[in-house]
């Protein structure tokens, strides 16, 4: 019998050949990029890529392999912790960190998000690997990957060009996903491969390979029920060998000689599994429950059998291209093999093996992720009743459910339904239990299912510790749900429980004067918070004493007492500062001490402090944490009018990774210096892309949102649209302070429009604000509505000044906008001309094109024009067009820094600094970072 060549011919594919090699030529210089293959099963997409990659360590780049999994696709993140090896011994310090989250050895705050946070980890991991060589990742069958996965394959993506990342994705047709396939959109630049079946003559290449002589006309007939498809050619090709229907002539022709033929890829796949012993198969049906890569030590743990007795089977399965060698150690050839031995078990057999499998794994010590993905599969996967959840497995899910809650808690909510259903109502284990699913259901987003399973626990739990755990869940819940009075009612009943110690009072005390402090009941809050200090205190808890206090400052910075709340950040700060499992609420203390000294006009601190929040969540992966801290110092550098980082700041996370509120004033900022700056149709996407966001705030006000929809009216010219969009906000709403932004430019469109009343009343709530007050804001504030009512230049002159005074320098422009226009209505041209030409300056300082444009039309009309001291226009591309911020960054990417490395010197965000290279990229005109350098050089930059 002649001999068939293994699988893995590449034919046909010069094209595709062509464009991947070009691509790792390109990281080898330094330059990234993304691409996505699609096709059907078989069609030789990983061939391909494994054939491109096979040279890439020469050119100096490594190659990491990762592939989605259908048993693992509900555990987070799998095909990046397999593909970046982050298991392995290692002594990199983020590698190891990974490690510790894996195994829960890293605490952290309850309620955060672990696969968010691993996520992080792994993006700093990636860029680390390319700030030491050019890096290729590849992540294969994409339409297994489960949702964490195809999120930060995406992430990845955006980013890729400024790294030396080459990212490669690939994925089937079917099944359907839609998050997966907007990966098409989401991959933005990313180079899409289509691949179809082979060309015909591509087809007798192939199989004149495979059959080792040219085929005949029968032999090419019989391939063409192929439709091109590599792997059935040559699954088809090795059943004849195999069959003795192929016979090569004296000539060298590959003849068809008869002997079955599969009919089908399925069959022709059986018709190789049926050439295997019985003992092989057995090992390879066990190989089948572990997915299509496996560990060999996993292996023999499934079979109880030692790696060596293994071998014998492991090389016939390899010699008849059944298994290969893989990333992890050994893989079935393709995907469809494995199919084909799993799905060929009965279901019922296969669960109690995959059972069998899961407490092999666990009696083992193997990671929690690798026994869950069997026992999902053994209580998820038969399609028959659920039998009893065993009793081993009720114990490992106890000592687990922690772990597994936070790293998967989809996974963990299934498997402890029915570990639930099998556990004696009433016992310690039981409510154990109980109160895990309920925290998983929490973390789910179903509020009310775990309401249910809380309130059941309730009725049994007794030990302290449970009960505590069981009210926090629930008061969480209808937290969320708006049920404020019904929570609250919850904290009385657990904190009137007998016997309750004092760090369990304290913890109870401290939730419920957050619940307080949420309903707007401040000094309901501020008393609760008190005692729940004393408590904690007594009690040496610091998780306790850190929430007390953040209430108390923020109850102080309520009741307008802001400079004095700032002693009580510091005391909360100094808590939490050198408790690593308090990290997430230290962020939340740093962004409100930033807020608070940004409302008081110490914008320079403001920013120190917003920034160390930001560095510290970028260091730990704390995602929302990083959202906010990124949303704040969009809003500080924006009043601060430092628009050019503000909008790298609000740019920096997808829309996707932060909350309704934080996206719409994300991109209410973007807007409103769009308009300012002339760009109105970015500034009505940003509008636009605001929009399902803000529904889903239903009447709640996002300030810098308000600002652009007026903008957006009075562009327009319909201003008492333009009014309305602001003074809806006011309607009703107590809480004026946290839209006392809006107040100038609500009045100035009242008074505009012939509104007065409006006008008035407005002004009277600045006029409040600002009373005994010595915030300069606020006091430019009061001035500027009532100049603007009793039509006062010379106070309007104060108002700027003020303004000044406050580092906000839009509205310093506005006040002198409309005190010039006063001067002109009282022919005083001297001091008209002097507030237009300082006008036009801090609006021309903005780059705010569109206001200068106005301004000077407006009085050009009255014959005064701009000096000619004054400032020229800036630039919009080009090296003058970079920011000081840019510059410098400019200078570190021509010392050869990485973005983690920039990131660390200037205390800034990866990503923060990943959107500050590619507007530079952008400016520059440039595509890699070698360009970068090269123009950095030009201008010999010393570095900062």
């Amino acid at each position: 019998m002649q001999s068939v060549t293994p699988a893995g011919a590449l034919v046909g594919r010069d094209s595709e050949m062509a464009l991947l090699t070009g691509l790792i030529r390109e990281v080898a210089r330094g330059r990234g990029g993304s691409v996505l293959i699609e096709g059907e099963p078989g069609i030789g997409k990983s061939t391909l890529v494994r054939a491109a990659v096979a040279e890439a360590p020469e050119a100096g780049c490594q190659v990491f392999w990762g592939s989605g999994d259908e048993l693992g696709q509900a555990l987070p993140l799998l095909p990046f912790l397999d593909g970046l090896l982050v298991r392995e011994p290692s002594t990199n310090p983020r590698r190891k960190t990974i490690v510790r989250l894996l195994r829960g050895e890293v605490s952290a705050d309850r309620g955060t998000d672990v696969p968010a946070v691993l996520a992080e980890q792994l993006l700093a991991l990636v860029a680390e690997q390319c700030a030491m060589r050019p890096t290729i990742l590849i992540i294969d069958d994409l339409q297994w990957a489960d949702q964490a996965s195809i999120t930060l394959w995406g992430r990845l993506a955006r980013s890729a060009r400024q790294v030396p990342l080459l990212l490669i994705g690939m994925m089937r047709p079917v099944p359907q996903r839609d998050d997966v396939l907007a990966l098409r959109r989401v991959a933005g630049d990313a180079t899409r491969l289509q691949l179809a079946g082979l060309a015909e003559t591509a087809v007798a290449d192939l199989v004149a390979e495979l059959a080792g002589g040219r085929p005949d006309d029968g032999l090419l007939r019989l391939a063409d029920g192929a439709a091109g498809n590599p792997l059935y050619v040559t699954e088809l090709v090795a059943a004849l060998a195999r069959s003795s229907g192929l016979t090569i002539t004296e000539a060298g022709a590959a003849e068809l000689a008869g002997g079955s033929v599969p009919g089908s890829l399925s069959a022709a796949i059986a018709d190789r599994l049926g050439f295997v012993t019985g003992p092989v198969r057995e090992v390879l049906r066990a190989a089948a429950l572990l997915g299509v890569d496996f560990a060999v030590p996993d292996l023999a743990v499934v079979l109880h059998r030692g790696v060596a007795d293994l071998i014998p089977a492991v090389d016939e399965a390899c010699a008849v291209g059944v298994l290969a060698e893989s990333g992890r150690g050994l893989g079935f050839r393709h995907p469809l093999i494995r199919a084909a031995l799993y799905d060929d078990m009965p279901a019922s057999v296969r669960a109690a093996w995959h059972r069998d499998a899961g407490r092999a794994l666990a009696e083992a010590g193997a990671p929690t992720d690798r026994v869950a993905r069997q026992l999902l599969r053994a209580v998820t996967g038969s399609g028959a009743p659920a039998e009893p959840v065993d009793e081993w497995m009720l114990d490992w899910l106890a000592r687990t459910a922690d772990l597994l809650v936070g790293q998967a808690p989809g996974v963990a909510a299934e498997l402890l339904t029915r570990a639930l259903a099998g556990s004696p109502a009433g016992s310690a284990q039981h409510g154990r239990l109980a109160s895990r699913l309920a925290d998983a259901l929490y973390r789910l987003g179903d509020l009310a299912a775990a309401e249910q399973v809380a309130n059941r626990a309730l009725e049994y739990a007794a030990e302290p510790d449970l009960l505590v755990d069981l009210h926090w869940t629930l008061a969480q819940c209808r937290m969320l749900a708006g049920e404020s009075p019904e929570s609250l009612a919850l904290l009385d009943r657990a904190l009137a429980a007998p016997g309750i110690s004092a760090r369990h009072r304290a913890r109870l005390l401290a939730l419920a004067a957050r619940t307080h402090l949420n309903s707007s009941e401040v000094e309901t809050a501020g008393r609760v918070a008190a005692e729940a200090l004393d408590a904690a205190s007594e009690a040496g808890d610091n998780w306790a004493m850190g929430w007390a206090l953040l209430v108390m400052a923020l109850v102080t910075s309520a009741r307008g007492d802001m400079t004095e709340a700032l002693p009580l950040f510091d005391r909360a700060l100094a808590v939490t500062e050198s408790d690593p499992t308090l990290t997430d609420l230290r962020l939340l203390q740093q962004l409100n001490k930033a807020v608070t000294l940004g409302n008081l006009d110490r914008h320079e601190e403001a920013l120190t402090a917003a920034g160390q929040a930001r560095h510290l969540a970028d260091q730990v992966g704390a995602t929302f944490r990083l959202a906010q801290a990124h949303c704040a110092l969009g809003q500080l550098l924006f009043q601060t009018g430092r628009w050019d980082d503000a909008l790298t700041e609000v740019g920096t996370l997808p829309e996707d990774l932060t909350e309704p509120g934080m996206a719409c004033c994300d991109l209410g900022i973007a807007a409103v210096i769009s308009f300012h700056r002339g760009d109105t149709s970015a500034a009505r996407g940003y509008l636009a892309a605001s929009d399902p966001h803000a529904k889903r705030l239903g009447r709640r006000h996002i300030g810098p949102l308000a600002l652009a929809r007026s903008l957006d009216r009075e562009q327009d010219g319909a201003l008492p649209e333009a009014r309305t969009a602001l003074t809806d906000a006011f309607d009703g709403n107590e809480e004026v302070e946290e839209i006392e932004d809006l107040l100038a430019d609500a009045v100035r469109l009242a008074t505009q429009t012939g509104d007065l009343s409006t006008a008035q009343a407005l002004a009277g709530h600045a006029d409040t604000l600002a009373t005994e007050s010595t915030i300069p804001h606020r006091l430019a504030n009061a001035l500027y509505c009532r100049a603007l009512l009793d039509h006062d230049a010379a106070r309007l002159l104060v108002a700027a000044d003020r303004y000044d005074d406050a580092s906000r320098p839009l509205l310093r422009a506005k006040a002198l906008e409309a005190a010039a226009g006063h001067f002109i209505d009282t022919d005083d041209r001297t001091q008209a001309r002097a507030a237009f030409t300082a006008a036009v300056d801090v609006y021309t300082s903005l780059g705010a094109a569109a206001d200068v444009a106005r301004l000077q039309a407006t009085f050009r009309g009255h014959g005064i024009r701009r000096g000619p001291h004054a400032k020229h226009r800036r630039a919009q591309s080009g090296w003058d067009s970079l920011t000081a911020t840019e510059i410098k960054i400019a200078a570190f990417v021509e010392e050869g820094l990485s973005n983690p490395e920039i990131a660390a010197r200037l205390l800034l965000s990866r990503r923060t600094v990943a959107t500050h290279v590619s507007h530079i990229l952008k400016k520059l005109n440039v595509n890699s970072r070698i360009d970068i350098a090269r123009e950095s050089a030009l201008r010999t930059i010393p570095p900062r």
